[in-house]
C-alpha cells in the first residue's frame, strides 16, 4: 500500500515507518523538523529509518493547507496515519496558541487533503489525556471533553474534526488513543527520556507530585495497535492503545535505581496540568484488532536504558 506518515522524523513515527518498509509498504513521511526538540536528533531518526530501506521524505509544514492538497493528491496514498503533532503538557500552558496550529489546524489540513485526495483509511493518533483526571481504567466512551491541559484540549477538538470529515468525504477513520509511549529513540522530554538523560549524567532527577501512576507503553507495541488498525480496522473505530497495566512513578524510580545505583532524586509539589494516573482499558483494542501488548515493563525500560547507553551522543 501507498502510505503517507506525518510526523515521520518523530518517536512513534520513525518506529511506525521501520515497520512499513519491513512489510513491503511504499512509504511517505511528512514533516515539518519542528524544533520542539532538536530538528538534529529527528534527523538522525531519519537516518536510522533509511537503513531499512527507502522511503520519501518531504520536509513541509502541515499548516500550509494548499500546498497539504497538492501533496496529498500528487501522491495520491491509500492510507494516512496523521502522527505529527505539538506534544508535551507543560508547555502547551505555556504556548496554548501553538497547540490550536500545529494540534487542531494541521489536522483539519490533513483531514482536507485527504479527502481530496480520495485516501479510504486515516489513522490518527490521540492521547490519553483525553480523558482527564478521572479514575481508571479509561474505557473509550468516558471521554467527556472535561480535559485539564492545552494539549489535551487540542486533541479532544482535533478527535471531532476527524468525526466531521469523515462526514463529508466519506473516508475511514481509526482515532486511536495512545498511553504514555517509551522506549529506544523516546522523546527527550518525557519522563523516561529526561530521567535516564540525567542520570547518565550524574545529575538530580525531579519527580512531581506523590502517588502518581502511568500506563507506560513499550515502543514495539504502539507500532503493532497502528499496524494492525490500517490492516483489520474495516470500519471507524475510537480505540485505546496502551499496555493495560498502570506503573507507579515510584516503581519506575525502583526500577531506575537498578541500573543507576547512585540515583538522587528531588521531589517537588504537581504541576498544573498533570493528570494522577492513566490506565488503559484495552478491551476493545483486543476484540476488534487482536492486540495484545507483548513487551513488559521492567524488560522495556531495560532496553531503554542500554540504547541509551550506546547512543549517548544522540540525547
Amino acid at each position: 500500500m501507498k502510505i503517507i506518515v506525518t510526523g515521520g522524523a518523530g518517536f512513534i513515527g520513525s518506529h511506525l515507518v521501520k515497520r512499513l518498509i519491513q512489510e513491503n509498504h511504499d512509504v511517505y513521511v511528512i514533516d515539518c523538523l519542528h524544533p520542539y526538540y532538536s530538528p538534529q536528533r529527528k534527523k538522525k531518526q531519519l537516518e536510522n529509518v533509511a537503513s531499512f530501506g527507502s522511503f520519501h521524505f518531504f520536509q513541509k509544514d502541515l499548516l500550509d493547507r494548499e500546498e497539504m492538497v497538492t501533496i496529498f493528491k500528487q501522491i495520491s496514498p491509500h492510507v494516512v496515519v496523521h502522527l505529527a503533532a505539538l506534544p508535551g503538557v507543560a508547555y502547551s500552558i505555556e504556548e496554548p496558541l501553538k497547540y490550536v496550529d500545529y494540534d487542531i489546524k494541521a489536522t483539519i489540513n490533513v483531514l482536507e487533503a485527504s479527502g481530496k485526495a480520495g485516501v479510504s483509511k486515516i489513522v490518527f493518533a490521540s492521547s490519553s489525556s483525553v480523558y482527564g483526571n478521572q479514575s481508571g481504567p479509561f474505557k473509550e466512551e468516558m471521554a467527556n471533553g472535561k480535559v485539564i491541559s492545552p494539549y489535551a484540549a487540542s486533541k479532544y477538538s482535533a478527535e471531532s474534526y476527524c468525526h466531521v470529515y469523515e462526514y463529508l468525504y466519506g473516508f475511514q477513520v481509526n482515532i486511536l488513543r495512545f498511553f504514555t509511549v517509551y522506549g529506544p529513540w523516546g522523546r527527550p522530554d518525557m519522563a523516561i527520556g529526561s530521567f535516564i538523560k540525567k542520570l547518565m549524567n550524574g545529575e538530580e532527577i525531579t519527580l512531581f507530585g506523590d502517588g502518581r501512576a502511568r500506563d507506560f507503553t513499550y515502543i514495539d507495541d504502539i507500532v503493532n495497535g497502528i499496524y494492525l488498525s490500517i490492516n483489520q480496522l474495516m470500519k471507524s473505530e475510537v480505540i485505546n492503545i496502551g499496555s493495560g497495566r498502570p506503573i507507579l512513578m515510584d516503581t519506575l524510580l525502583a526500577e531506575l535505581k537498578r541500573h543507576f545505583p547512585d540515583m538522587k532524586i528531588n521531589k517537588e509539589a504537581s504541576r498544573v496540568g498533570d493528570v494522577v494516573n492513566t490506565w488503559a482499558d484495552i478491551s476493545k483494542a483486543k476484540q476488534l484488532l487482536g492486540f495484545e501488548p507483548k513487551v513488559d515493563f521492567i524488560k522495556g525500560l531495560s532496553e531503554t536504558v542500554k540504547w541509551a547507553k550506546e547512543n549517548e551522543t544522540i540525547l
